[in-house]
C-alpha cells in the first residue's frame, strides 16, 4: 500500500517530503489533544497530531506540490478506530479547489483498495443536504434544543449537560448519519460549518460554511481535506478562538505556531490539502473490524 501511494504521486510529479515529529506548538483544536514530551531542558515539545503546519511552511518556501507518509499522535484516542499513534498520508496541491482534491482522493482510494469502481461510483453530498436527506433537519439553522431532540429521538446517549452545538452535531454525524450511509460506496461530505474547520477557507458565497470535506466509507472517516486558509490574521483569530474554547472546557492550553503564521504572511498561495488515515484504508482493504488487526504494535503491545 505504501508503494502504491508513492507510485500514485510519482506519476503526478508530487514531491515526497519529511518534517519533524516534535514541535514547540501543539494543536489548538479543542477536540484534539497533543501528547507532550516531558523535558526540563527547554521549551515544551509536542508530538505532532498532523504534519500540516510544517508542510505548509515548506509550501510557503516554494516546495510546490508535496506529500508525506507520517506518524501522528493524539492523546486519549483509543478504540475500534483509534490508536494513539497512527499513520497519515497528507498532501497539498497548488491551484486545486476542494472538488479537484476530492476527485484525486477518490482516485487514490480506488488504487489502494484495488477497486477502480470506488472512484467511479463516489457520492458527493453537502453537509446540509446530508442532514436534510436523512433527518429533515437544517444543521446550520437548528438550535441546541433541536439537536438534543434529534439525538433523543434517535436513542443516542447524550453526555450530561452537553450544550455545545458543534459537539452535538458531531454526535449526530457519528452516531446517526455515518451508519446510515451505504458502507460499500465512497461518500464525500463537503461544506462543513465554519466553526468545525479552523484551518479552511470560508465559502465564498456563505461565510457560515467552510471549504472542508470528509471522505467516508465503511462507516469510517478516511480523509479530511480543506481549501487552505492563507490569511495569517484570520488564522491567528481562529487559533485564539480555539484557545478560548479550550479554556472554557478546562483543556490544556497549546502554544500558537508562530512559524506557521509567519509562513502564511510570506504567502501560501491557492492550494488544497488532505490527510488520509492509512490504517483505516487498510482496515477496509482486508475487511477488518478493529484497528488492532492492521497494526503490528497497537498501544497495548508497545
Amino acid at each position: 500500500m505504501l508503494a502504491a501511494c508513492r507510485d500514485f504521486f510519482a506519476v503526478r510529479d508530487v514531491l515526497e517530503v519529511e518534517t519533524p515529529i516534535l514541535s514547540r506548538a501543539g494543536a489548538t483544536d479543542p477536540n484534539i489533544q497533543s501528547l507532550r514530551l516531558a523535558d526540563d531542558s527547554g521549551p515544551a515539545r509536542f508530538l505532532n497530531t498532523s504534519p500540516e503546519f510544517a508542510m505548509k511552511r515548506l509550501i510557503a518556501a516554494g516546495a510546490g506540490d508535496i506529500f508525506q507518509i507520517a506518524r501522528a499522535f493524539r492523546e486519549g484516542e483509543r478504540g475500534r478506530l483509534h490508536n494513539p499513534e497512527f499513520s497519515l498520508l497528507e498532501w497539498y496541491r497548488g491551484g486545486f479547489a476542494i472538488v479537484d482534491l476530492m476527485k484525486e482522493v477518490a482516485a487514490l482510494l480506488g488504487v489502494l483498495l484495488k477497486r477502480p469502481e470506488v472512484a467511479e461510483q463516489a457520492v458527493f453530498l453537502s453537509y446540509g443536504a446530508l442532514f436534510e436527506e436523512h433527518l429533515n433537519l437544517n444543521p446550520h439553522a437548528a438550535d441546541v434544543k433541536a439537536l438534543l431532540r434529534c439525538l433523543d429521538d434517535s436513542q443516542v446517549a447524550i453526555p450530561q449537560g452537553e450544550n455545545d452545538k458543534d459537539v452535538l452535531l458531531d454526535l449526530i454525524m457519528s452516531s446517526v448519519l455515518l451508519p446510515a450511509l451505504d458502507a460499500e460506496r465512497l461518500c464525500f461530505i463537503y461544506d462543513y460549518p465554519i466553526s468545525q474547520a479552523a484551518l479552511a477557507k470560508a465559502h465564498p458565497q456563505n461565510p457560515r460554511l467552510a471549504r472542508r470535506f470528509e471522505a467516508i466509507m465503511g462507516g469510517m472517516e478516511l480523509a479530511n481535506g480543506f481549501e487552505e486558509l492563507d490569511d495569517p490574521l484570520e488564522q491567528r483569530a481562529r487559533f485564539e478562538s480555539d484557545r478560548r474554547r479550550r479554556a472554557e472546557t478546562g483543556a490544556p492550553q497549546m502554544p500558537i505556531d508562530e512559524f506557521l503564521l509567519a509562513a502564511l504572511a510570506q504567502g501560501l498561495g491557492e492550494c488544497s490539502g488532505v490527510a488520509v488515515g492509512l490504517d483505516r484504508v487498510l482496515m477496509l482493504a482486508i475487511n477488518a473490524s478493529h484497528i488492532d488487526e492492521v497494526l503490528s504494535f497497537p498501544v497495548t503491545r508497545c
